[in-house]
């Protein structure tokens, strides 16, 4: 059976795990030259997203922006007491599109791939697919 999905272990609460060498890694075993590559994020408190990969403050300066967003402290209704985690990850969305092109992802010079952990630590997956451009 092909292997449809990648595991990440987060260990902070808020953490912006980069996950670039791991797709594009998918990306070479499949040998695929010219594609698309889908990630999708099954978690309802968890998002993906392309940023900064150049300097890991952007990161911490992403979380923090969030926090003051989204306010931590306010008296939501949602029992599990999660919702600014549930907030996070659909202001990032759960789903990334990426080209493919010579068998590498096509990613601005300071781009990666991020997996957003907003209610961790926990052990998660994204889902992926890739597939070949029909010529």
């Amino acid at each position: 059976m092909q292997k449809t999905s990648i595991t990440i272990q987060t260990n902070q609460h808020m953490h912006l795990v980069d996950i670039t060498s791991k797709v594009q890694n998918l990306v070479t075993q499949a040998g695929i030259s010219e594609g698309i590559c889908y990630l999708f994020n099954p978690h309802t408190t968890a998002g993906l997203t392309i940023n900064e990969g150049a300097d890991p403050d952007v990161r911490t300066d992403i979380i923090k922006g969030f926090k003051e967003f989204v306010p931590i402290d306010y008296p939501f209704k949602h029992m599990e007491g999660n919702s600014p985690s549930h907030i996070m990850a659909s202001l990032m969305g759960a789903s990334l599109t990426l080209l493919i092109t010579e068998t590498k992802l096509q990613l601005g010079t300071w781009q990666a791939i991020y997996f957003c952990e907003f209610d961790g630590p926990r052990t998660r997956s994204v889902q992926f697919r890739i597939v070949a451009s029909q010529n």
